[in-house]
Parts: C-alpha cells; sequence; structure tokens
C-alpha cells in the first residue's frame, strides 16, 4: 500500500474529489495548506537574502511568498497507485505554473479504529 500526498489548486478541490470517487477511490483527507513551487522564487534574490543583502531581503518581502492551497492525503493498494495519480493528474492538469504536485510514499499498514481491522481490507479496492 501507498500513500499519496497532492497539492493542488484551492478550485480544483471539488473536481478532484468527483474523479477520484469515479474512479473508484472514495477515501481522502483534505487539508487547507499554503505553499509556492520553485517556478515562483526568484532564485538570485533568495540567494542574495540568505548572504544578507538588504536589497534582496526587502524585495522578497514584497511578493507574496505562499499561495493558498489544498493537500490531499490518500491510502492506497498498490494496485490503485497508478489510476490514482493519473486521475490526479488529470483532474488538475492545466498546463500552467501552479497545477500542483504528487508524492508517492511506502506505508506500513493501515488500521481502522472501528474495527481494528489492518492492511488492504481498510482500503478502497476497486
Amino acid at each position: 500500500m501507498k500513500e499519496i500526498m497532492a497539492v493542488i489548486r484551492m478550485n480544483k478541490i471539488n473536481h478532484t474529489k468527483k474523479a477520484l470517487i469515479d474512479a473508484g477511490v472514495s477515501s481522502m483527507t483534505a487539508l487547507e495548506a499554503l505553499g509556492r513551487g520553485k517556478g515562483l522564487v526568484n532564485m538570485d534574490l533568495l540567494k542574495g537574502a540568505e548572504m544578507g543583502y538588504e536589497e534582496a531581503i526587502a524585495q522578497l518581502g514584497q511578493s507574496d511568498r505562499l499561495i493558498p492551497k489544498r493537500a490531499i492525503f490518500l491510502v492506497v493498494p498498490d494496485k490503485l497507485v497508478k489510476k490514482t495519480v493519473d486521475t490526479i493528474i488529470e483532474a488538475n492538469h492545466t498546463g500552467k505554473s501552479g497545477d500542483g504536485v504528487i508524492w508517492v510514499m511506502p506505508t506500513f499498514d493501515a488500521i481502522s479504529v472501528r474495527t481494528a481491522e489492518h492492511g488492504n481490507k481498510v482500503l478502497d479496492e476497486f
């Protein structure tokens, strides 16, 4: 089983939820998040700020550094990883900076608090 964590645009959350449900993945957690991608940071300014140059620090302070996003978390059986990732990409791809990012991480177990069941029995199995 794998945990899939994705950071997407705020206005794409409902479309993403519906796409995942249609794909057979209904269990997920969503949180409001703040973030930015590497494309929105002037690396020369950041480097100058890290070196203590006041001009660079002042210019960095003038821009909105973090953008409201939505973070979603899902744990799926290995057989659903590709389908889940493809669904998230399809639901969120605009081709513009800020579409989001997805991480896939190993998960060793899932346990239902209500039933104490372990493993894939707890997960969506479509």
